[in-house]
């Protein structure tokens, strides 16, 4: 469904969620947090200030996930200091009601998306933990950053907010984790997550990489991978407690 099928008491809903600037955001009464010194250097880079206008604009003119208040949710919810495992996803879901801000996660209620329902099919099947609920926050709280390479989207148009800038926003996020003395497990499922590796010091940190969970390409060696066994082995080796999937 395009935008233009919404009729316009929808779009009108939309907007009255729209916000002037994506540091409005960030600077809001809920904060970032630790990630603050962080989103001060990227506000800095060039190629910001068009990434918000584009991004602002987006939202002003049409339908876009997430609501403007989850955009960094995932950096809300899990902390820097408490990341232990960061597991890129690309884009939020484009369907009315999915993306939370959180990769690959959707508030409850919602039909679970293919991909999240293969992520949960391998975590019975690694671990014999059958899992229910489709919202990823509590891994959040656990220090699992669930992080989103671009971090909005159209209505409909998956990869639309791509190449706006939001990829180099992402690697600045990914470069300072990997500044962290304490080694963090980098969970990079498919191609577009591998971009990632280069900016990771393995001798510090751990990379997992198996395809993505995609209907596509979870039969290509993503199924029978056991990622959540091996992030707890890796966290308890270091004296980390394991998460609780």
């Amino acid at each position: 469904m395009s935008k233009e099928l919404f009729n316009s008491e929808e779009i009108k809903r939309n907007n009255l969620l729209t916000f002037s600037s994506l540091t409005a955001l960030i600077s809001d009464s809920k904060g970032i947090g630790d990630w603050d010194t962080i989103f001060h250097k990227i506000s800095l880079k060039e190629g910001w200030s068009g990434l918000n206008d584009q991004v602002v604009d987006a939202y002003c003119t049409g339908i876009c996930y997430p609501k403007p208040e989850f955009i960094f949710r995932a950096l809300r919810l899990c902390q820097l200091s408490d990341v232990k495992v960061v597991i890129v996803g690309q884009d939020p879901y484009h369907g009315v009601g999915q993306a939370n801000g959180l990769s690959f996660s959707v508030d409850e209620g919602n039909k679970i998306p293919p991909s999240l329902r293969n992520i949960f099919v391998e975590l019975e099947d690694d671990l014999g933990l059958p899992r229910r609920s489709s919202d990823l926050s509590d891994w959040a709280l656990q220090g699992v950053l669930l992080l989103n390479s671009v971090l909005t989207v159209g209505h409909g148009r998956a990869g639309s907010h791509s190449k706006w800038g939001w990829e180099e926003v992402t690697s600045m996020i990914i470069e300072a984790i990997n500044e962290k003395e304490r080694g963090v497990c980098f969970v990079l499922w498919g191609g577009y997550a591998l971009k990632l590796a280069p900016l990771i010091d393995t001798s510090r940190h751990t990379i997992l990489s198996a395809p993505h969970p995609s209907p596509l390409s979870s039969y290509r060696g993503f199924f029978g991978s056991k990622p959540f066994s091996q992030i707890n082995k890796i966290l308890q080796s270091s004296g980390m407690s394991p998460i609780v999937w």
